[in-house]
């Protein structure tokens, strides 16, 4: 495997906390941070002004002792593990929180969150369940909704001028981490998949200004490293939120590379340009539904699939890892029909079920030590 950078080691300790130093110096120069949970929130509109995204993340999280007491045990591992952290003050420098009701346990979360912290500023987006011309008027009238209350809460410009500035913002980011991400797809890539997942989650953690930087750092020190050689096979992880790059170094000790994604908080779609043709917010709208390949939609399934699929050959990938957290409904319904497609199709499959927290190492290894023989690895 490819040694470590320093820039790579930077990326790790931004994950450690989310109150990492890159956004205390942002909130020390008055800007605002503000905590959302779900990829169906346009991250570039929380970009304006003086405003700065932050993903709500628990990266090491030890247990769920408090947020136990209020949501059951059959509520998904991340939904608790963020409400123990909320309970444990470790959110405390978010000074807004965007929602997305995606599912009955994160409709749970908001719910005690409200009750539990009361926090001043929290807002709900209802995304549609279906992609249409109406459903995206919809989508665009929500964001308005959420504009205009960030703007009289918060007294920043949300000006169109505003949103504009901010989309730019995002399209120079994402443009920076795609041009990693496309190293993957060499035959030797540079860096690990857990490398790649440190920095994803650590940038969407951190102001985007201030981490990219280091992004670009990165990118300049990859272009002189060797790839890693005598991999045994070059996999794709499939899921829902995925935090912890643990997971995916388990996965690489077996002599494996994850060399691409498409779960939640990955790279792939979820990190691509927004296109502006007039009206930012409807841009936003129209990007919200491109980038979010989430099974809580209606009739999506083909779309999902087929972007696996066309990433399996973009990046030469020899098998797809599908990752479920345990209790989430929404990728457990659609993981087996997920799973039997793919394998229709000649791509060979491992499912895991896993909790938010990285448990269970040595059957993980077991198991995908067995994935990668029985491809004939």
């Amino acid at each position: 495997m490819p040694p470590h950078t320093h820039t790579i080691r930077v990326f790790e300790e931004l994950l450690e906390s989310p109150r990492n130093r890159l956004v205390e110096q942002a909130a020390e120069a008055g800007r605002i941070p503000i905590g959302y949970s779900c990829s169906y929130v346009p991250e570039a509109l929380l970009m304006a002004d003086r405003l700065f995204p932050v993903r709500l993340h628990a990266h090491g999280i030890a247990g769920t002792e408090l947020a136990d007491n209020y949501l059951s045990s059959l509520v998904c591992s991340y939904t608790r593990s963020l409400l123990e952290f909320a309970l444990d003050d470790r959110y405390d420098h978010v000074k807004g929180w965007v929602f997305v009701p995606s599912c009955a346990h994160m409709q749970r979360l908001v719910d005690n969150l409200h009750y539990l912290r009361k926090p001043a500023f929290s807002h709900v987006l209802d995304v549609p369940r279906k992609v249409s011309r109406a459903t995206l008027d919809w989508l665009e009238e929500e964001l308005r909704m959420l504009s205009d209350r960030l703007s009289s809460h918060f007294g920043v410009d949300m000006t169109d001028a505003s949103l504009t500035q901010a989309i730019g913002e995002w399209n120079r980011f994402t443009q920076a981490v795609r041009a990693i991400g496309d190293l993957r797809k060499r035959p030797d890539p540079p860096l690990t998949g857990a490398q790649y997942h440190a920095m994803v989650m650590a940038c969407l953690a951190s102001p985007k200004d201030l981490v990219l930087p280091y992004v670009e750092k990165l990118r300049k020190e990859l272009q002189v490293r060797d790839g890693a050689r005598g991999t045994r096979a070059r996999l794709m992880v499939v899921g829902g939120h995925l935090h912890d790059p643990g997971f995916i170094s388990i996965i690489e000790s077996q002599g494996a590379l994850v060399v691409a994604d498409r779960f939640c908080t990955g790279s792939l779609p979820g990190l691509t340009p927004v296109r502006v043709d007039g009206d930012p917010i409807r841009a936003l709208a129209v990007h919200s539904f491109e980038k979010t390949l989430c099974p809580r939609m209606m009739e999506d399934f083909d779309r999902r699939l087929g972007f696996i699929r066309d990433t399996v050959r973009e990046y030469r990938v020899d098998g797809v890892v599908l990752e479920t957290i345990k209790f989430c409904d929404l990728w457990g319904v659609d993981s087996m029909t997920l799973v039997n497609a793919l394998r229709a199709e000649g791509i060979p499959v491992l499912k895991l079920e896993r909790e938010y927290r990285t448990s269970g190492e040595g059957q993980l290894r077991t198991r995908v030590q067995a994935f990668i023989e029985s491809m004939g690895a």
